[in-house]
């Protein structure tokens, strides 16, 4: 099987997985002498998720390394260019990546619906162009497959996108982590 230079890292919500996921990436750049770049994804659309971005640039801001920030909500494959073989990228996080992704284009989420393939391979050629530009993809996601799908068709195709990509990503991946309180257990990669 190929495989790409991508480290998945998924778990619940505040399950530790993007300290994890700092660490990981810092360790990585540490090996190569590489620059650290965070991809963020989210969007600050009310005040609790201002606050959680805000958390997460303070905990960057912790490390004696420093992060050149991307703010990207969708169309990830656009900063692809900017990499090169030195960069290790931390991309946080898919689920909110797919949300962007569902209701940012002309189309409202129905349409989105009806074109759900376009959205799967939209994100999916995004990471795997931005990891075959750089040297290592740390890629963050959520656990919230573990529910059952209510019959929403929103909610429905959200969870069979995101059950897709996650599948996708993690076949091509170096290696996978699920991160259960604060303590990441390997999936895929061992040594």
């Amino acid at each position: 099987m190929e495989t790409t230079s991508i480290t998945f890292i998924t778990g619940g919500v505040r399950s530790g997985k993007s300290s994890f996921a700092e660490r990981i990436a810092i360790q990585k750049a540490e090996e190569i002498g590489g620059t650290l770049h965070y991809i963020a994804t989210g969007k600050a659309t009310d005040s609790e998720m201002r606050l959680r971005i805000k958390r997460h640039q303070e905990d960057r801001n912790k490390w004696a390394h420093s992060w050149k920030t991307w703010e990207k909500e969708t169309n990830i494959s656009s900063l692809a260019p900017e990499f090169n073989n030195k960069d290790i990228i931390l991309l946080d996080c898919l689920t909110t990546m797919l949300s962007n992704e569902l209701f940012a284009h002309e189309a409202d989420w129905e349409e989105q619906i009806k074109d759900k393939e376009k959205v799967f391979w939209r994100i999916w050629h995004g990471i795997k162009e931005i990891a075959d530009h750089s040297n290592q993809v740390v890629l963050v996601s959520n656990e919230v497959l573990n529910e059952p799908i209510l019959p929403n068709p929103l909610l429905r195709t959200y969870s069979e996108l995101l059950g897709k990509l996650h599948q996708k990503i993690v076949h091509y991946a170096e290696k996978a982590y699920l991160v259960e309180s604060g303590v990441p257990l390997m999936m895929k990669g061992g040594d």
